[in-house]
């Protein structure tokens, strides 16, 4: 396994500082780690410092790729002999919620799929939920204001606000069924190699049921307890583009190490 990341915008030998932490844990457990710069593979150019050794498993650990631009990379790591450990079709599954939607229906909220300009009143008319929650294929909107309508009529507002501070509506919209939960509950997860791990004590059923059902070789699951103690899966996303939260960088090179 070979490991690639963004280099710093201002110094192409070095690491970006978001990624500064797990490149030293992954050194120090001997794997090898590669940097590229980010700006200049978005102008059609991918040069990795050192060089990707030739027929490598790479894993890419960086900000989050549009599955157009994750296939760009894909390519480009082809081109210089070597392959992405995660395909573009598997980054797709993880990446975009109504991809792994119905593999995990019943563990996780009840979702409804728009496209950006649909009538949300009339698609939604028949669903009496208590509340809606809603975001892009990819993200929720995380100001002040929240992803939460009361009403399917605050479901557009919310869509609007979406495109405003995240540039885009990515992929098209997902409203969910507003659950009660503990989001203080919250807790990440990752599967690597069909292997769910936790970074600190057991793993979950849920979570193993889960990688039972998602085939791709590395991703992220967050669960959340429910106010009636149950477990609910809120969201999978690619291991290579997600955050590790509250997974110590050691932890989390370790897990991967063994995949």
């Amino acid at each position: 396994m070979h490991l690639l990341f963004p280099s710093d915008p201002f110094s192409s030998s070095s690491v970006d500082d978001a990624y500064a932490e797990e490149r030293e844990a992954m050194r120090a457990l001997g794997i090898e780690c590669s940097l590229f710069s980010f700006e200049e593979f978005e102008a059609g150019k991918f040069r990795a410092k050192p060089a990707i050794p030739a027929n490598a498993e790479v894993v890419y650990r960086g900000w989050m790729l549009t599955p157009e631009i994750y296939a760009r990379l894909e390519s480009a790591v082809g081109a210089a002999g070597s392959r992405l450990k995660t395909s573009s079709s598997q980054y797709r599954l993880c990446h975009y919620l109504p991809e792994w939607y119905e593999s995990c229906r019943e563990l996780t909220p009840e979702t409804v799929f728009c496209q950006r300009d649909s009538d949300f009143a009339a698609v939604l008319s028949e669903k009496n939920w208590p509340g809606y929650f809603v975001k892009d294929y990819v993200k929720s909107l995380t100001t002040a204001r929240g992803s939460v309508a009361a009403t399917v009529q605050e479901v557009a507002k919310v869509v609007i606000l979406i495109e405003k501070f995240r540039g885009q509506v990515e992929g098209g919209v997902c409203v969910r069924r507003l659950e009660s939960l503990r989001p203080e509950t919250e807790d990440r997860y990752f599967v690597v190699g069909g292997v769910a791990h936790a970074r600190n004590g057991v793993v979950p059923p849920i979570v193993q049921e889960v990688a039972s059902r998602i085939s791709s070789p590395f991703y992220s699951v967050d669960i959340v307890e429910a106010e009636d103690g149950s477990l609910r899966l809120i969201e999978l996303s690619d291991g290579q583009v997600s955050d590790r939260k509250n997974w110590p960088a050691s932890r989390f090179a370790e897990v991967l190490s063994e995949g």
